[in-house]
């Protein structure tokens, strides 16, 4: 049992090695800054957390305090 332990602790830091390897190698350079850019390629939250902060609604739409109790139509 210790014998196959080994083996497949062998087969995983192989594997691991070989994805470290493939991350890191030349070749996934572009692939790799274009990723590290992703994040910035977010719109702000500027615009978004306003109207979280503040409590306003920014939706056309009516909200919910505008609609009568009794009012079951859309």
């Amino acid at each position: 049992m210790g014998v196959l332990n080994g083996i497949i602790t062998a087969v995983a830091l192989v594997t691991f090695i070989g994805i470290v390897w493939w991350a890191y190698s030349r070749g996934r350079a572009k692939d790799n800054t274009e990723a590290s850019l992703l994040p910035f390629a977010l719109p702000d939250e500027d615009e978004s957390g306003k109207a979280e902060e503040g409590g306003e609604d920014d939706s056309s739409g009516p909200s919910m305090k505008d609609k009568k109790q009794g009012d079951t139509h859309e």
